[in-house]
């Protein structure tokens, strides 16, 4: 399905047919489909929309960088859209960044019932003295090749540099989006966890080098209602490395057997 929020094409699906709704988030630069697994966890008791941010899967790319914030407000207008008085979020990586800029809001125009983080961003990493001198170098190195005579001298050596730098999300990320990516990931939400009032269920591999496990740890110390539950050899994407294990802890969590 698709809809047309400040003219942006959003697309988005529906399943279920519970009485209740839980939507869920995305992580960073995947499609809606990668969580059809987490759907089908809650379909027998809840109406669960799936959709793509803008910039995500089929969506209209944003015209202009956007913040977590930014997404957090395009969130709010889609709820609007879709008429949605009161929904659990579930939220991986990035959609968990989202989640809790939306939940640790004095007030909002909808009632989070309840949370779900799955290997959640939001905790800004103490960058080493190792890491620290890296970035100190690439800029340098940056500013220097990004000179026209030194550009001219070897164009092609310059461009095969600059296309190997950062991560693969943001290597693969549209320029808009490689903005974007960067508004997020110098972001730390850590000061607005402890805002967060509604119950909340925190999931995480074990094995996550993206958002480690100490993260998550963190985040259950300072979420007042916060419980932690670690998959064993499950990484960045624990939903889909262990999803019977996954599969039961969701149910148990939404009561699936009621």
């Amino acid at each position: 399905m698709e809809i047309v929020i400040d003219g942006y094409k959003i697309s988005y699906k529906e399943s279920g047919d519970g009485e209740d709704t839980a939507v869920i988030l995305q992580g960073w630069g995947t499609s809606m489909a990668v969580y059809d697994s987490v759907a089908s966890c809650l379909t027998s008791k809840y109406r669960v929309i799936q959709l793509d941010f803008p910039g995500f899967g089929d969506s209209d790319e944003p015209r202009e960088p956007w913040s977590v914030e930014d997404y957090a407000r395009f969130f709010l207008k889609f709820i609007e859209m879709l008429n949605i008085k009161k929904a659990a979020l579930i939220g991986h990586s990035y959609g968990g960044r989202v989640i809790i800029r939306l939940a640790s809001r004095p007030s909002l125009p909808f009632e989070i019932l309840k949370i779900v983080l799955i290997d959640s961003a939001g905790i800004l990493p103490q960058k080493t003295f190792r890491q620290k001198l890296r970035i100190k170098t690439y800029k340098i190195i940056k500013k220097i090749v990004s000179l026209k005579p030194v550009y001219a001298i070897c164009p092609e050596f310059i461009d095969d540099w600059k296309s190997r730098q950062g991560s693969a999300d943001y290597r693969n990320a549209s320029p808009m989006m490689r903005q974007c990516m960067v508004k997020a990931v110098n972001e730390d939400l850590t000061g607005l966890l402890k805002d967060i009032k509604q119950d909340t269920l925190l999931i995480w591999g074990e094995n996550d080098t993206a958002t480690p496990l100490s993260d998550g740890k963190l985040m259950e110390q300072l979420i007042p209602e916060a419980g932690l539950a670690v998959i064993k050899g499950a990484g960045h994407f624990s939903f889909l490395d262990q999803p019977a294990v996954f599969r039961r802890i969701m149910e148990s969590y939404f009561n699936m057997g009621d």
